[in-house]
């Protein structure tokens, strides 16, 4: 049995034990809160500060191999780590680049990968003096997670939604599709890619509301997308695996808006419409086994289940019963107690065989269920 660590006891980091249940790994899971989602199921359970150095260097020592399921982690101790043998997937390296969001796109420019323009603002007033470049995307440089920490900003009258500490004024594109392609990279270098998802976002809490896989583009777009995707993942030089937030503009143009080195919510589908989930695929690549298939078994859409505006307190879910009654629709509850507004608490895949199906069936869908505080 390996012994594999984990930095985050959140959902991602409940799905990757479930997948782990299956693979000769024994479970380590580092997270302050005792009652978060994977705290019940690994088979250690640490709990522990994920930025603290000393706490993830004692932490790590008891592993052979750790993977992080959330950014919010000290890159000192992972690096520490490394140089005392243990495999860190992904390389501390790229983690340091991703953490901070300024350093994330002066990496894209300096290895020639398409992003949207930008200028770094290092306070309010510093802002100030750029406005000439409105329409523009202000994004704080850390802390930053979940829609938090970006702003868009119209105007000069928005210009006091912008932050007071180093971030990027970034050039707005006219978005046609949003979409994440997810990239697997093996230890050896060797790549796979799973087919693109296009997101919808809710315009009030900027979090996912729903996305559909293969994501409708063109096969122009798409040579481009994937080409750009494999251009990263090298640059990037560590395996693991990479979800790649893209931006597609009216012109058929390909912008990398951000990266994330880890298990991604896009790629919560895969568990279903997938050969190989994302999940399965990171249990892959650190336990050294060869890549699965991204094949697609059938077309899906995801939908987020958040909690409900007005509602905060223990968690109840209505009318799940009729979604576990509707064929091909699949209920994942992330085991959080308390919901508030906006708090992810759970996703649902649907699988089918058109873009049309999973459009009505997903409103079908967002109209049974919500999550909300118990009376």
């Amino acid at each position: 049995m390996v012994k594999a660590g984990i930095l985050g006891g959140g959902q991602l980091g409940r799905m990757l034990l479930q997948e782990a249940a299956n693979l000769p790994v024994e479970t380590y899971v580092m997270e302050l809160d005792a009652d978060c989602p994977a705290a019940h199921l690994c088979h250690h359970f640490v709990e522990g500060n994920t930025r603290n150095y000393d706490e993830v260097l004692a932490f790590g020592r008891q592993v052979e191999v750790i993977t992080i399921e959330i950014e919010s982690v000290n890159v000192d101790a992972l690096e520490t780590l490394e140089q005392e043998g243990k495999k860190v997937v992904p390389a501390p390296s790229v983690m340091r680049i991703i953490q901070n969001k300024i350093r994330q796109k002066q990496f894209y420019r300096e290895n020639g990968i398409p992003s949207p323009d930008f200028v770094v603002t290092h306070s309010l007033q510093d802002l100030h003096n750029h406005k000439h470049l409105l329409p523009a995307v202000h994004k704080i440089g850390e802390g930053g997670y979940d829609g938090r920490g970006v702003q868009i900003l119209e105007s000069e009258e928005h210009l006091h939604l912008g932050f007071d500490a180093p971030a990027l004024l970034e050039t707005k594109v006219d978005i046609f599709r949003e979409i994440s392609l997810i990239v697997a990279v093996g230890s050896g270098g060797e790549m796979v890619l799973y087919p693109p998802v296009e997101m919808v976002f809710d315009p009030y809490l900027n979090l996912l509301d729903y996305q559909l896989c293969p994501a409708d583009i063109s096969p122009q777009v798409m040579w481009k997308v994937e080409a750009i995707g494999v251009k990263l993942a090298k640059a990037l030089g560590s395996a693991g695996i990479f979800a790649i937030e893209m931006l597609i503009d009216n012109d058929g143009d390909v912008w990398v808006n951000e990266t994330a080195p880890r298990v991604h919510n896009s790629g919560h589908h895969t568990i279903e419409a997938h050969i190989t989930s994302q999940y399965e695929m990171l249990w892959r690549i650190m336990l050294g086994y060869p890549l699965g298939s991204t094949a697609l078994l059938q077309s899906s859409a995801l939908i987020n289940l958040i909690g409900a505006p007005g509602h905060s307190g223990d968690a109840a879910y209505i009318g799940i019963e009729k979604l576990l009654a509707m064929e091909n629709v699949y209920v994942h509850v992330y085991g959080k107690s308390q919901t508030k507004p906006g708090r992810k608490m759970g996703h649902i895949t649907i699988l089918g065989s058109d873009r049309l199906t999973l459009l009505l069936k997903g409103k079908q869908v967002k109209e049974q269920i919500s999550v909300q505080a118990k009376p």
